[in-house]
């Protein structure tokens, strides 16, 4: 068993959490049916887990990618897989011989790549005349215009009518599906067979049905060039569910989560408002001290003038000269005071 591969948003691996994770594995059980019994080509396979998928049905399967690490990663990983080997290849010029499959898998490849017309002349190239392809590619205009998304690794996105005109020449027959990750209520029979629905609400008025579902994320198309291999591909609807519900639990703690951090806020508001109101009480005191201290400072200096003053004189008394006239000055204030007696 070899290493993981490093999840780095440019391909999807085995254990990246999210969206992706039910957007990946849902093409190939989507695709598995299709190809069961072909003789089958993987075109990106990536870690190698969807290739490993369709062997299960397939007679068949080769996976292909440019990247040496994951080649050698899937090699390792799926050894034991009798049907299935792994090959290094670039798409748009791919070492298999002409018509040397039934069936070409590839999923969100022709986003990544510039040679997009070279890439769908090389998988015709490699189908047999009534050979099937399976593509996945995301709705330029749902993926990126309505959401305000760019992806670094997606080097061309298309929209619908783009897509369809780069695979007219090679394919011109063709069944198309959409596909989106959205909540979804299921309700299905416990026995009997299935007959399958969809059917859109909003909220606002929750009353009223939509048929189907208007926007697609990423555009499922099946492809060949000959009519009645499209005419054998049902128009069949596909819900994949997750038997762990991990995600669903992701997001119910995700709100739990929230709701601590809201009553949290709330509390740190309730201790902020009390602080402040500390802060204004201190505020307050400061500026009366302030008063007080301009008020003690004029006291002071009248103080400091007195004391001056009165240092000047105890310094004055302090003299020989004031104590020897001290009797002249007594004398001559008696001799005032008699003076204004008579």
């Amino acid at each position: 068993m070899s290493d993981p591969l490093e999840f780095t948003g440019e391909r999807f691996v085995p254990g990246a959490r999210g969206e992706i994770w039910y957007e990946h594995w849902h093409r190939y059980h989507f695709a598995a049916p299709l190809v069961a019994g072909r003789d089958t080509l993987d075109i990106a396979c990536g870690a190698g887990y969807g290739s490993a998928l369709l062997a299960r049905d397939a007679a068949k399967v080769v996976g292909a990618d440019l990247s040496q690490e994951a080649i050698d990663h899937a090699r390792t990983t799926y050894a034991s897989v009798a049907n299935l080997a792994f090959t290094r290849a670039d798409c748009s010029s791919l070492p298999f011989p002409d018509a040397s499959f039934d069936a070409v898998v590839s999923f969100e490849t022709i986003e990544h790549i510039s040679a997009q017309e070279k890439f769908l002349a090389e998988v015709r190239r490699v189908l047999r005349p009534e050979g099937l392809f399976v593509l996945s590619s995301p709705n330029k205009f749902e993926y990126t215009d309505r959401r305000g998304f760019s992806n670094e690794f997606h080097l061309r996105e298309l929209y619908r009518e783009e897509l369809a005109a780069l695979l007219a020449p090679h394919f011109p027959h063709s069944t198309w599906f959409g596909q989106r990750i959205s909540f979804f209520s299921v309700v299905w029979p416990e026995h009997g067979e299935a007959q399958g629905e969809l059917f859109e609400v909003s909220e606002a008025s929750a009353s009223q049905i939509f048929r189907g579902h208007a926007r697609p994320l990423y555009f499922i198309v099946v492809a060949s060039s000959a009519a009645e291999t499209i005419a054998s591909v049902a128009p069949r609807l596909s819900v994949l569910a997750d038997r762990d519900e991990w995600m669903h639990h992701d997001y119910a703690k995700a709100w739990a989560d929230l709701e601590i951090q809201w009553n949290r806020g709330n509390t740190l508001d309730g201790v902020v408002a009390e602080w402040q109101g500390h802060f204004q009480e201190a505020v307050r005191q400061r500026d009366a001290l302030q008063v007080a201290a301009v008020s003690h400072a004029a006291q002071r200096a009248q103080l400091e003038l007195k004391i001056d003053a009165q240092q000047h004189e105890i310094e004055r008394r302090a003299s020989v000269r004031w104590w020897l006239a001290l009797p002249w000055l007594r004398i001559r204030n008696g001799l005032k005071r008699a003076g204004m007696r008579s």
